[in-house]
């Protein structure tokens, strides 16, 4: 059997003590004809000092960091196979796993295969198996926690994690890759629920593994850009009735968060968000006109991906929170029957 052409990208930023050993792991794969793409975007001179010189290997040097999403969107550009596998720089791939993401991309109806993330310090429990979306716009590492034991199936999802998914290069390139803009956080969401969008699945596998490296931080910069880029991908990816149909209780989440994020010290990253989705609404505007159009697929087919719940485990909620929680889920579970085809009463 011939191997399966593979095109890895990884990008590289700071200090990267795992580096070498995720691009080891993704040299080692089995199976497949690999060609692996790092884009130095800031890395320390040790981390890329590590990195192997192997003819599979190229490194591109922007000159500046690009951010997660512009890193990415470069690597992919400099890729020649026609499935490419995005994979972290702190992930460590099962030899077989670019293997099996490439041989279920066969399946034309499914857009994105993700990998089932591990962590590494307890490598039988899952760090996520596929991460939801909220009907607020929030994300997490789904199932992170539970046994990896847990995914014995294949698994449709909202969103395959960014640690290491695989699609077909032409797919990419129909979607764009990352909106830039989004710098980073967020963008495998939007990447996911766009291919959704285009009526293919998004899965992940339970055959196809890798060992992240997870770290959980809340830097202030983390919470601008998750929060700023939460904003973008509801404004861009919803339609006009399931936006009107979320305001209120959006409204209502903007007043909290931003409470929130001033107790917690990071209110002005908050105002900053808002701030910046103000001063940018053409670009808001012309990054909806260009999903919407694109499009094939009606909110009312999708909203089943939708979850209501938070997660206890990432999502904390104050005690005095829960019957809000309860609220939200009775309004969505109302609301959400509104939500229908176009040509339907």
């Amino acid at each position: 059997m011939t191997d399966t052409p593979v095109s890895a990208v990884m990008l590289a930023y700071g200090a990267e003590p795992y580096l070498r050993e995720a691009v080891d792991a993704v040299l080692a794969s089995a199976g497949v004809e690999v060609e692996l793409v790092l884009v130095d975007n800031g890395a320390s001179r040790e981390s890329m000092a590590r990195v192997p010189d192997d003819p599979r290997l190229t490194v591109v040097r922007p000159g500046t960091n690009l951010g997660f999403a512009g890193g990415m969107n470069l690597a992919v550009s400099r890729t020649s196979h026609p499935v490419v596998v995005l994979v972290n720089s702190d992930a460590l791939v099962e030899t077989d796993a670019l293997s099996v993401l490439a041989r279920h991309l066969e399946d034309p109806q499914v857009g994105i295969a993700g990998a089932t993330i591990l962590l590494a310090d307890e490598p039988e429990t899952l760090n996520s198996a596929g991460n939801p979306l909220h009907v607020l716009g929030l994300s997490w590492a789904g199932d992170m926690g539970h046994p990896a034991s847990e995914v014995d199936a294949v698994r449709e999802v909202a969103s395959a994690s960014g640690a290491c998914m695989a699609l077909r290069r032409e797919h990419w390139d129909t979607l764009g890759g990352f909106p830039a803009e989004f710098f980073a956080y967020v963008e495998d969401m939007e990447l996911s629920w766009r291919t959704w969008q285009h009526g293919l699945r998004v899965e992940v596998l339970p055959d196809a593994r890798a060992v992240h490296h997870y770290e959980f931080s809340r830097s202030p910069l983390k919470m601008y850009l998750v929060e700023r880029n939460r904003l973008l991908l509801l404004l861009t990816v919803h339609e006009r009735r399931t936006l009107a149909l979320l305001a209120l209780p959006l409204l209502a989440f903007e007043a909290a968060i931003l409470v929130v994020s001033v107790a917690q010290g990071w209110g002005r990253q908050k105002l900053r968000g808002w701030r910046w989705v103000l001063t940018h609404l053409r670009w808001v505007r012309a990054r909806r006109r260009l999903v919407q159009s694109t499009r094939s697929v009606e909110d009312a087919s999708l909203v089943r991906l939708l979850t209501d719940t938070f997660d206890p485990a990432q999502t904390p909620l104050p005690p005095a929170a829960a019957p809000l929680e309860s609220l939200l889920r009775t309004y969505w579970r109302t609301v959400r029957r509104l939500i229908r085809p176009r040509g339907r009463a």
